[in-house]
């Protein structure tokens, strides 16, 4: 057996169906599927098992995964959140990279299901803070880690003592033993149900604290930010200074797009100024609203 895909859930039944029908759609068969489940009160156990999942008991996420890896055949694991959706190339492109590379373990770029760009420009910078880091203080979003059997069992597997940033200490933990990379060759696809659920600005700045923490006092045996695992019913709505604010992120995209033609063409023409000098006043125009709206008020 090659790759044992492992999914920590509770109370998945809206998402999971996705997630396991792009695995079942895989151009890669050599699997097995295992779902930790955190005795989900939905239909997350009955769906796992139509799709031929071995269901297992789990718990907080690094102790589903745990779990899951307990019974697991696998040369390699794919720790998968419930909410990610995956090309149909995925896990052959993720094994082969892996293989390749030689490559112990890994984490691949995450795009967010949303049609803002702020979301899009926000998770892109997330994309980018884990590759810098990925040679001297690797990091992970726990929607996708990918480790050799051998190195998850060499380590112990995640730390269940850690309330959160288990993802973070893992993959540090596990690059000792043989490298780790950012895949290159794929991504997934992610639900923005936690922005929803908590706020653009409330969330950023929890992941911060968590950043700061780290840093300066070491791991995260207690909740410092109230993360609740599978709880997603309550939502925020967008605020309308949001939308504003993301209205003028359109124009501006719209605008250098513009202006990327006429640089590609070389014409630094009287129009191509004038463009510029509207682009550059969009630009300070809203950094200055947004910057306003997140000293007065959470998103």
């Amino acid at each position: 057996m090659k790759i044992s895909i492992i999914i920590p859930t509770l109370n998945e039944e809206k998402y999971l169906p996705n997630l396991l029908k792009d695995i079942k759609s895989q151009n890669f068969k050599d699997y097995e599927l295992i779902v930790a489940d955190d005795n989900s009160t939905d239909k997350t156990p009955e769906i796992a098992k139509k799709y031929k999942a071995e269901v297992v008991k789990g718990g907080l996420p690094g102790v589903g995964r745990n779990a899951g890896a307990k019974i697991a055949n696998g040369d390699y694991l794919f720790f998968l959140d419930a909410d990610i959706r995956l090309p149909k190339n995925f896990l052959r492109e993720v094994y082969n990279e892996m293989q390749r590379r030689k490559l112990g373990s890994a984490i691949c770029d995450f795009r967010p299901i949303s049609r803002l760009l702020i979301d899009k420009v926000g998770y892109k910078a997330a994309n980018l803070f884990m590759k810098l880091n990925q040679f001297s203080n690797p990091h992970a979003s726990g929607s996708s880690i990918f480790v050799k059997k051998e190195i998850f069992d060499e380590i112990g597997g995640f730390n269940e003592s850690l309330r959160l940033a288990e993802d973070h200490d893992f993959v540090k933990r596990a690059s000792k033993y043989a490298p780790f990379r950012v895949i290159s060759s794929v991504s997934t696809k992610i639900s923005i149900r936690r922005l929803e659920k908590e706020g653009r600005i409330s969330l950023a700045k929890k992941l911060l604290r968590v950043e700061f923490h780290l840093a300066f006092r070491g791991q995260l045996k207690k909740d410092v930010i109230g993360y609740e695992f599978g709880n997603y019913q309550d939502k925020k709505k967008l605020e309308k200074r949001l939308v504003q604010v993301e209205k003028q992120l359109e124009r501006i995209d719209r605008n250098y797009k513009k202006l990327d033609q006429y640089l590609k063409r070389d014409q630094l023409t009287q129009t191509y100024k004038n463009n510029l000098a509207k682009l550059k006043n969009q630009f300070y125009s809203v950094r200055k609203s947004f910057l306003n709206f997140i000293k007065n008020k959470e998103l």
